[in-house]
Protein backbone atom coordinates (compact mmCIF):
# COMPACT_ATOMS: atom_id res chain seq x y z
CA UNK A 1 0.00 0.00 0.00
CA UNK A 2 1.21 3.46 -1.06
CA UNK A 3 1.34 6.06 1.50
CA UNK A 4 -0.11 9.42 0.84
CA UNK A 5 2.78 11.61 2.06
CA UNK A 6 1.70 15.50 2.52
CA UNK A 7 3.54 18.43 4.46
CA UNK A 8 2.56 21.14 6.60
CA UNK A 9 5.21 23.55 8.49
CA UNK A 10 4.37 24.60 11.86
CA UNK A 11 5.51 27.34 14.52
CA UNK A 12 5.12 28.43 17.66
CA UNK A 13 7.95 27.46 19.95
CA UNK A 14 11.11 26.30 20.01
CA UNK A 15 11.88 24.23 17.75
CA UNK A 16 13.68 21.93 19.33
CA UNK A 17 10.48 21.56 21.08
CA UNK A 18 8.27 20.99 17.88
CA UNK A 19 10.60 19.11 16.13
CA UNK A 20 10.19 16.60 19.10
CA UNK A 21 6.52 16.91 19.36
CA UNK A 22 6.32 15.97 16.14
CA UNK A 23 8.91 13.19 15.80
CA UNK A 24 6.93 11.08 18.49
CA UNK A 25 3.50 10.96 16.62
CA UNK A 26 2.63 7.90 14.70
CA UNK A 27 1.92 8.72 10.99
CA UNK A 28 4.57 11.24 10.94
CA UNK A 29 7.39 9.94 8.28
CA UNK A 30 9.89 13.15 9.09
CA UNK A 31 10.24 16.12 10.48
CA UNK A 32 12.86 19.03 8.67
CA UNK A 33 13.38 21.82 11.45
CA UNK A 34 14.85 25.05 10.82
CA UNK A 35 13.20 28.68 10.31
CA UNK A 36 10.31 29.57 7.89
CA UNK A 37 9.35 32.46 5.92
CA UNK A 38 5.84 33.44 4.48
CA UNK A 39 4.64 35.40 1.41
CA UNK A 40 3.24 37.34 3.76
CA UNK A 41 4.32 40.86 4.58
CA UNK A 42 3.95 40.26 8.79
CA UNK A 43 5.87 36.86 8.08
CA UNK A 44 8.32 37.27 5.87
CA UNK A 45 11.05 37.07 8.50
CA UNK A 46 12.35 33.54 9.93
CA UNK A 47 10.82 32.10 12.26
CA UNK A 48 11.09 28.90 14.35
CA UNK A 49 9.02 26.25 12.43
CA UNK A 50 9.02 22.55 11.33
CA UNK A 51 7.73 20.85 7.99
CA UNK A 52 5.92 17.70 8.77
CA UNK A 53 5.61 15.06 6.52
CA UNK A 54 3.04 12.92 7.58
CA UNK A 55 1.09 10.24 6.10
CA UNK A 56 -2.59 11.46 5.33
CA UNK A 57 -3.96 8.19 5.60
CA UNK A 58 -2.54 7.61 9.15
CA UNK A 59 -2.93 11.09 10.68
CA UNK A 60 -4.71 14.73 9.64
CA UNK A 61 -4.35 17.99 8.88
CA UNK A 62 -7.26 18.07 11.57
CA UNK A 63 -5.53 16.22 14.53
CA UNK A 64 -1.43 17.75 13.37
CA UNK A 65 -3.36 21.36 13.66
CA UNK A 66 -4.55 20.22 17.13
CA UNK A 67 -1.82 18.69 18.81
CA UNK A 68 0.45 21.70 17.00
CA UNK A 69 -2.19 24.28 19.50
CA UNK A 70 -2.48 22.22 22.58
CA UNK A 71 1.58 22.28 22.88
CA UNK A 72 2.56 25.83 22.18
CA UNK A 73 0.74 28.75 23.81
CA UNK A 74 -1.43 29.12 21.07
CA UNK A 75 -3.39 32.05 22.83
CA UNK A 76 -1.01 34.69 23.71
CA UNK A 77 1.33 37.27 21.71
CA UNK A 78 4.32 38.14 23.39
CA UNK A 79 7.51 39.63 22.82
CA UNK A 80 9.27 36.68 21.10
CA UNK A 81 6.61 36.04 18.55
CA UNK A 82 8.63 37.76 15.56
CA UNK A 83 10.84 34.08 16.63
CA UNK A 84 8.16 31.66 17.77
CA UNK A 85 5.46 32.96 15.20
CA UNK A 86 2.51 30.59 16.03
CA UNK A 87 2.00 29.62 12.61
CA UNK A 88 0.51 26.99 10.18
CA UNK A 89 2.54 27.41 6.92
CA UNK A 90 0.50 25.97 4.02
CA UNK A 91 2.00 24.95 0.65
CA UNK A 92 -1.35 25.31 -0.97
CA UNK A 93 -4.27 27.16 -1.20
CA UNK A 94 -6.85 23.82 -0.53
CA UNK A 95 -4.72 23.01 2.21
CA UNK A 96 -5.20 26.99 3.71
CA UNK A 97 -8.29 27.01 3.40
CA UNK A 98 -8.29 23.51 5.18
CA UNK A 99 -6.45 24.95 7.74
CA UNK A 100 -8.44 28.18 8.39
CA UNK A 101 -11.44 26.09 8.94
CA UNK A 102 -9.66 23.65 11.20
CA UNK A 103 -8.70 26.68 13.44
CA UNK A 104 -12.20 28.04 13.60
CA UNK A 105 -13.57 24.31 14.61
CA UNK A 106 -10.42 24.00 17.44
CA UNK A 107 -10.92 27.30 19.01
CA UNK A 108 -13.71 25.71 20.79
CA UNK A 109 -10.96 23.97 23.13
CA UNK A 110 -9.52 27.05 24.29
CA UNK A 111 -11.02 29.98 26.70
CA UNK A 112 -8.77 32.72 24.95
CA UNK A 113 -8.75 33.78 21.05
CA UNK A 114 -6.30 32.12 19.40
CA UNK A 115 -3.53 34.21 17.82
CA UNK A 116 -2.12 31.21 15.37
CA UNK A 117 -2.28 32.80 11.75
CA UNK A 118 -2.35 30.61 8.08
CA UNK A 119 0.77 31.62 5.88
CA UNK A 120 1.16 30.36 2.48
CA UNK A 121 4.81 28.66 2.87
CA UNK A 122 7.65 30.68 1.19
CA UNK A 123 11.19 30.02 2.34
CA UNK A 124 13.27 27.28 4.91
CA UNK A 125 16.20 26.94 6.06
CA UNK A 126 17.02 23.80 7.84
CA UNK A 127 18.74 24.51 11.09
CA UNK A 128 22.68 23.27 12.14
CA UNK A 129 23.36 19.36 11.59
CA UNK A 130 24.46 19.43 15.69
CA UNK A 131 20.71 20.75 16.88
CA UNK A 132 18.69 18.47 14.37
CA UNK A 133 17.21 15.43 16.31
CA UNK A 134 17.79 17.56 19.31
CA UNK A 135 15.53 16.13 21.85
CA UNK A 136 16.54 12.37 20.86
CA UNK A 137 20.31 13.35 21.94
CA UNK A 138 19.92 15.28 24.59
CA UNK A 139 16.85 13.86 26.46
CA UNK A 140 18.76 13.76 29.55
CA UNK A 141 19.72 17.27 29.14
CA UNK A 142 17.61 20.26 32.01
CA UNK A 143 16.26 21.67 28.55
CA UNK A 144 14.64 18.77 27.63
CA UNK A 145 13.65 17.29 30.96
CA UNK A 146 12.04 21.07 31.86
CA UNK A 147 10.07 22.18 28.38
CA UNK A 148 9.62 19.29 25.89
CA UNK A 149 9.34 16.38 28.34
CA UNK A 150 5.86 17.89 29.78
CA UNK A 151 4.79 18.48 26.20
CA UNK A 152 5.00 14.52 25.48
CA UNK A 153 3.16 13.43 28.06
CA UNK A 154 0.76 15.91 27.99
CA UNK A 155 0.25 14.19 24.37
CA UNK A 156 0.54 10.63 25.58
CA UNK A 157 -1.78 11.36 28.91
CA UNK A 158 -4.79 13.26 26.35
CA UNK A 159 -4.28 10.56 23.77
CA UNK A 160 -4.41 13.39 21.24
Amino acid sequence: MERAVERVALGGGCHWCTEAVFDSLDGVVKVDQGWIAAEEADAQSLSEAVVVYYDAKKITLDKLIEIHLLTHNATVNHSMRVKYRSAVYVFSQDQKEKALKILKEKAALFEAKIITKVYIFAHFKRNEQKYLSYYKKNRDKPFCQKYIEPKLKKIALSKL
